[in-house]
């Protein structure tokens, strides 16, 4: 599967806002809108003109898809299944991507960053229910259990990670036993629950046209 490689805080300067892909280093002094808050490239400074119409679209879901991680054609599926659930399709499309089981080991605190997590599933450390589950966009549902395997427990990055998450704060879809490394899925997320500073409406007029 393709993935994008490159330095992840350009990406956070070209949307002008904090999209917390390096970890800790976003809560910290060397996090590059602090010290850059322009866009980057030989032009970044000059880019004064407001942005309006399908530029405001396309830039809300170039946001989106490089906060969760996703690609093109993965984000347009979840676009289409969302459109097809019962209910208001930009609020679908959020919750569906919060459900992703990076995100809820992100959420819990099992990875300092959505692409840490992305990887602690890959390699086998999440358990959903007592199975391994090596697949970043498994949908987790209610009542589900997500654990560190408990080989990786003792992992510097994962106990870092759990510590700083306890700062940060746990979603209040989830619930959180940091002893023993464990989250449980109380409910599906509401749109109240994605604190995420996100403009839905523009994705969904941007498919739209």
């Amino acid at each position: 599967m393709a993935r994008y490689t490159g330095a992840v805080c350009r990406l956070c300067r070209r949307e002008r806002m904090k999209l917390f892909l390096k970890g800790d280093r976003c809560f910290k002094e060397k996090c590059a809108i602090e010290r850059r808050a322009y866009p980057p490239g030989q032009h970044g400074q000059r880019r004064g003109r407001r942005t309006m119409g399908y530029g405001l679209q396309l830039r809300e879901k170039q946001k989106v898809k490089r906060i969760y991680g996703v690609q093109e054609r993965q984000f347009r599926n979840y676009f289409k299944k969302a459109d097809r659930l019962k209910g208001i399709t930009g609020e679908n499309l959020l919750v569906l991507l919060e459900r992703r089981l990076d995100n809820v080991a992100y959420s819990l605190g099992f990875g300092s960053s959505r692409a840490q997590a992305r990887q602690l599933v890959r390699h086998g450390h999440i358990l959903v229910d007592g199975k391994k589950v090596t697949i970043p966009s498994f949908t987790v549902d209610p009542n589900q259990v997500i654990t560190v395997k408990e080989a990786s427990r003792k992992n510097e990055f994962i106990r870092g990670a759990v510590d700083s998450a306890r700062g940060r704060g746990i979603p209040g879809w989830l619930e959180l036993d940091a002893e023993s490394f464990t989250g449980t899925v109380r409910n599906v997320p509401t749109r109240e629950d994605i604190k995420i500073p996100i403009q839905e409406q523009l994705i969904v007029e941007l498919y739209s046209r």
